[in-house]
């Protein structure tokens, strides 16, 4: 009866799932094009309000591991509904601040909703029908990227239409329907880890993210060899260590790093970093290479919501790709699909670089880079959820969503140091600086791609520790399909 129920219900759950995830992602850039607006209004410094986005990456990073840890041991419908709780309180103060303080402070709780992507992705697990995995999947993690696209999308014309407060009433509006939705309607997920929460191994993870996002985030300002930045990398170095150290020692660790040792997962982790560093850049610095004056010698002039506009073709092919990804996993294999959706960033991310002297080449080039990133995205989740035991689930895809948020604080600050790095008499950088910027991330993608060959196929993923399983054992053989024929270690509850 627990079965028929949860089939008779996951095309309701997906919708509630979907809402939540999308109000997350969609907070991730809508205050991207706006800052100068938000730094005006707040009466601060452009170095002060570079924090209202710092302070939301930071805390993200370290809660998205945390929550699905939790919900792995308590339950993750009702975590998942505390982290939309916390994502709407988040978004209410933001709305009402009025001073930079209180909008880094709501910043900061609106992180804590960067656990609603790996309750997502284990509620799904423990709820879905096998068959339906794949799609639900895929469709959850290209909701990530389609959100981070569409709010640069969305912000110029609320903000025009409306005002900046409303980029903050909008989500919260969203987000409280879906955590009332999900506690009417999503059913608590049966599958729990017994245990406990180290807190020192959760301090030290927080510490060391904090150590390096913060020294990648303020690099450009304070230089990539000054003193602070440098400090900041070595005690993030020591204090990685630690945390490993620590998680390896622990009765119940936070992150288990024997499974983050699998071959499945740290190979789609690597990879997971590396698109992080392509997408999160190019979203953040396309808009503003439109903006630019025409008269700098390249730009178009473009306001906010034109130069939104440049990166609507990926949010759209992303969204659609994503959800065909599964079908195309099935046929060819999670890993090819990862392989393909690499090189076909690497090759937008050259058109970027070498076609952009006409607004069709950059809709050109955001839609194929929205190809890309829906297949690499979606199949990755997949490997990552087919790679682990389903009382893992949570933890193994916060940390593949985590990696990709630090790869994205990578590109952001390596492009920023490439395109400041020269600059017109104007005091706007030389056409040259997004030139090598973006040659970069083509680079970058190129090396994903590199990475994705390592991914393991049929008969090659092997538990740490453990040997091969047999590849005809029926109760691994559907979920290994669902992986590209990627085996798992631990039998699926």
């Amino acid at each position: 009866m627990a079965s028929e129920t949860r089939r008779t219900h996951h095309q309701v759950t997906f919708a509630v799932l979907a809402a939540g995830v999308a109000a997350y992602a969609l907070l991730q850039s809508l205050v991207t094009p706006v800052l100068p607006t938000i730094q005006t209004s707040l009466h601060t410094t452009q170095n002060t309000v570079t924090w209202v986005l710092t302070a939301y990456l930071l805390s993200a990073s370290i809660f998205t591991p945390i929550m699905g840890r939790i919900g792995d041991m308590i339950g993750k419908e009702r975590v998942f509904v505390a982290t939309l709780i916390a994502l709407a309180a988040g978004s209410l103060l933001a709305a009402l601040a009025t001073n930079v303080t209180v909008m880094i402070i709501a910043r900061a709780i609106q992180g804590i909703g960067g656990g609603v992507l790996p309750l997502a992705f284990g509620i799904i697990r423990d709820e879905f029908p096998r068959e339906k995995l794949n799609g639900a999947i895929g469709t959850i993690a290209s909701l990530t990227a389609v959100g981070a696209g569409l709010g640069i999308v969305l912000a110029g014309p609320i903000v025009n239409a409306l005002n900046y407060h409303w980029l903050f009433w909008l989500p919260m509006i969203m987000t409280i329907a879906a955590a009332v939705a999900a506690f009417l309607f999503v059913p608590e997920s049966p599958t729990r880890t017994p245990g406990k929460i180290s807190w020192l191994p959760a301090v030290l993870l927080s510490a060391w993210l904090v150590a390096l996002l913060l020294a990648l985030s303020e690099a450009p300002v304070w230089g990539w060899g000054s003193s602070k930045v440098i400090g900041l990398l070595v005690l993030a170095v020591v204090l990685a260590y630690a945390w490993v150290e620590v998680e390896r020692r622990s009765a119940t660790p936070l992150i288990d790093m024997t499974m983050m040792r699998r071959p499945a997962v740290w190979t789609n982790n690597l990879v997971a970093l590396l698109i992080g560093v392509g997408m999160y850049a190019v979203f953040a610095f396309l808009p503003e290479f439109v903006q630019t004056p025409s008269a700098a010698g390249y730009g178009f002039g473009a306001s906010i919501t034109q130069s939104g506009l440049i990166l609507l073709p990926s949010t759209v092919t992303m969204f659609l790709i994503g959800m065909a990804a599964g079908g195309l996993a099935r046929r060819i294999g999670a890993k090819t699909v990862v392989l393909l959706g690499c090189l076909i960033g690497a090759v937008s991310m050259a058109l970027l670089a070498f076609a952009h002297g006409q607004q069709w080449e950059l809709y050109i080039a955001t839609a194929i880079m929205g190809v890309g990133f829906g297949l690499a995205f979606a199949a990755m989740s997949s490997l990552i959820v087919a790679a682990v035991p389903a009382e893992q689930t949570g933890v193994a895809s916060g940390m593949n969503a985590n990696i990709r948020t630090i790869g994205g604080s990578i590109g952001a600050a390596l492009m920023a140091s490439i395109v400041t790095s020269n600059a017109a008499p104007s005091g706007l950088p030389v056409e040259a600086g997004y030139t090598h910027g973006f040659a970069m991330l083509a680079v970058a993608l190129g090396v994903a791609a590199v990475a994705a060959l390592l991914i393991p196929t049929a008969g090659r993923s092997l538990p740490v520790g453990g040997s091969a399983l047999p590849a005809d054992e029926p109760e691994h053989a559907e979920l290994g399909l669902l992986a590209g024929g990627t085996l798992i270690g631990d039998k699926p509850e």
